[in-house]
């Protein structure tokens, strides 16, 4: 008779594996949550045995974090002195945003193309959370909810790869941002956005996208290198 007991069960090592690949992810997911957070902040340095007491784990996961935090922009490592959370400069946010504005435009009119009466309400929705967010002055989770309408719609896109891309730069864009002010509360941008999307006309939609994020470009210029 065959079935699962017929199955060899895994081995000790397979389990451990599994089990320090597991907690390497999630590790790797705290980190990161504490530096896009501003809890760990930029330029600062981070000691395995700290950040493995912290999270309750050990100093394995830890390292393994490490390594996938420094593929993904995030950390750095110096010799013989350990690992430091990134500062992104002027130049590469600059960078960071023109890169940003060529992908939302290209997700604007893809979703533009396909996006259903259901996704564009889920968008008016957080449309609406961040205006209460705004007349609540509630900046982190404005912060937020703006990093979530911007990845939302770039998802809706349903191209894994333009998703990968964008959320690494989005990333190093929010290390700026965190060493630095607080995002431009642009709703009227994000409105127009919206409703260009719901028109399911693909160039409008991009064209917004485009100015959206020029826009927060040209500001974050003026405001670090001031003519």
């Amino acid at each position: 008779m065959c079935g699962m007991e017929d199955k060899p069960a895994p081995s000790g090592s397979a389990i451990a594996l599994l089990r320090n690949y597991s907690l390497a992810s999630a590790a790797q997911e705290e980190i990161e949550r504490l530096i896009l957070s501003g809890e760990i902040r930029s330029g600062q340095k981070l000691g395995e045995a700290e950040i493995a007491h912290r999270l309750g784990v050990s100093r394995g996961p830890v390292r393994e974090a490490f390594r996938g935090l420094e593929e993904g922009g995030l950390i750095y490592f110096e010799k013989n002195r350990g690992a430091f959370v990134r500062k992104v400069e002027l130049d590469e946010a600059d960078q960071n945003y023109v890169v940003r504005g060529a992908l939302e435009e290209l997700a604007g009119k893809i979703v533009a193309q396909r996006i259903t009466d259901e996704e564009i309400r889920e968008l008016r929705a957080l449309i609406e959370r961040m205006e209460r967010a705004v007349s609540r002055n509630e900046t982190a989770s404005y912060v937020d909810q703006n990093t979530t309408f911007h990845l939302h719609i770039v998802e809706l896109t349903q191209n894994g790869k333009l998703v990968e891309v964008y959320r690494k730069i989005t990333k190093e864009l929010t290390l700026f941002r965190r060493q630095s002010l607080a995002p431009y509360q642009t709703l009227d941008e994000h409105r127009e956005i919206v409703e260009r999307i719901a028109s399911r006309d693909p160039i409008a939609a991009s064209e917004a996208m485009s100015r959206h994020v020029e826009g927060g470009r040209r500001r974050m210029l003026a405001t670090y290198r001031p003519s």
